[in-house]
């Protein structure tokens, strides 16, 4: 295939070598020779050490990937460690096809080994003491009790009287774009854009909600996505449901047209932890995950008591309220970016998917340790999870067939409970000296 016609650079920026010196031409395709062709320009840099010529050496055919992202060019490896087994106590769940609940349709016991794709030493080792400390006592129940996700659309008006004409109309007319997006005789199942469906079969829309702010009408459409996470999904059907139902059949009925349409205007908890999916959810599943541990664990295996892991909880809330922490945990972001770097799942989500808020509690001869992760975005199938090691991992996991993005959930939960328990309980001895020692030992090495 013939390289991209070569595009002019902007103006006043700097560029490398070019064809024939004279125009900017950078290869913007997946083929063969234009991967090449990038590799050969950048090790053409002065400033280019041949020795990282191993970055052009593809683990598996460069083929495998170029379906995934734009100018592929190298690869990067990351270590992986694996920790377990990890016992888990988790549910089966499936999306009621009527009205959009979230069912447990049964539950199991089970062990499971996890990848850690990182480099922050310490990690596994934390991890799988608190694994070695929940092994003592039972396992680690997990939860999902609430599956969406959420686009925010945008209608700006010229006053306020017509955005809330908007909003009483779009939420009397849920219940038609339910109809409309899922009726199979949609003809924009049938057209495709880039040989893509316009719309999305597995992303069901469930609830519009509305929110208007002086001469904008917010319209928060939430979906359910199957086992794929779902941004491209959602971001199909919203796009189609504005342009194709709510702008000519609002403006028939009203007379009145909106100044500016917006898909996406930043009430829709994509990639930027929220306030409102931290208590709500909606944007990811939400999960909980309970452990209870004996004072006998506490002391052999992680080395502290109960008394002085209530007292750090105590003093930590008070801390995360005083610097307005948007998260109340210690640090569940390591585990859930080891496993979603492992998985393939999409690491933009860290920041959202790490919302977390734990809660420790003294019972009689321990303490249970609960976490609540509002929005854990992970899917099994689509984007990422489609590259080579991300198959085999989430095969390791039992992760690859039906119902695999909630057990997914679960195991991500699971784990990051491990981290918090076993991270916690060094920061709560005397002087949080484990800690301390566990960074000097394991990570520092300047």
């Amino acid at each position: 295939m013939p390289a991209d016609p070569d595009q002019p650079p902007p103006p006043g920026s700097r560029v490398g070598p070019a064809a024939g010196g004279r125009r900017w031409s950078w290869p913007r395709r997946n083929t063969p020779e234009q991967v090449r062709d990038r590799q050969h320009r950048l090790q053409a840099l002065p400033h280019w050490d041949r020795s990282h010529d191993f970055v052009w050496e593809w683990p598996r055919p460069a083929g495998e990937y170029a379906g995934l992202l734009e100018a592929l060019t190298a690869h990067v490896m990351l270590p992986l460690s694996v920790v377990g087994p990890l016992r888990l106590d988790l549910g089966r769940y499936h999306i009621d096809d009527g009205d959009g609940r979230l069912v447990e349709e049964g539950r199991g016991t089970e062990e499971v080994y996890v990848p850690l794709a990182h480099t922050e030493g310490g990690l596994s080792a934390s991890m799988q003491r608190g694994i070695a400390a929940v092994l003592e006592g039972g396992a680690v129940s997990t939860y999902v009790v609430h599956d969406r996700m959420t686009r925010d659309s945008c209608f700006l008006f010229r006053t306020t009287e017509e955005a809330l004409a908007l909003s009483s109309w779009v939420l009397a007319q849920a219940r038609q774009m339910r109809a409309w997006l899922h009726d199979p005789r949609n003809p924009l199942y049938q057209e495709r854009v880039g040989g893509v469906p316009r719309l999305s079969r597995h992303g069901r829309l469930w609830e519009v909600d509305t929110h208007v702010l002086g001469s904008a009408c917010h319209v928060l459409y939430r979906y359910t996505t199957g086992d794929a996470c779902g941004p491209n999904m959602i971001t199909r059907n919203s796009f189609a449901l504005n342009h194709e139902f709510v702008l000519p059949r609002f403006t028939a009925a009203t007379g009145i047209e909106p100044a500016r349409v917006l898909l996406e205007a930043n009430m829709g908890g994509d990639k930027k932890p929220s306030a409102q999916y931290f208590i709500a959810g909606g944007h990811g599943k939400t999960v909980l995950a309970e452990v209870t541990v004996p004072e006998r664990t506490l002391r052999r295996v992680l080395r502290t008591t109960g008394k002085d892991m209530v007292a750090l909880e105590h003093l930590g809330v008070h801390g995360s309220h005083a610097s307005d922490m948007q998260s109340v945990a210690f640090t569940p972001a390591s585990a859930v970016a080891a496993i979603f770097a492992a998985t393939g799942q999409d690491l933009g989500m860290v920041g959202t998917s790490s919302m977390a808020h734990d809660v420790l509690e003294p019972v009689p001869g321990g303490v249970h340790l609960g976490v609540r992760f509002a929005g854990l975005e992970v899917g099994t199938v689509g984007g990422g999870t489609g590259t080579p090691h991300a198959r085999a991992f989430l095969s390791l996991l039992g992760c690859t067939g039906a119902g695999g993005a909630y057990r997914l959930a679960q195991i991500v939960a699971a784990a990051a409970l491990c981290l918090e328990l076993s991270a916690a309980a060094a920061a709560s001895t005397t002087g949080s000296v484990d800690f301390a020692t566990a960074h000097l030992t394991r990570g520092g090495r300047s």
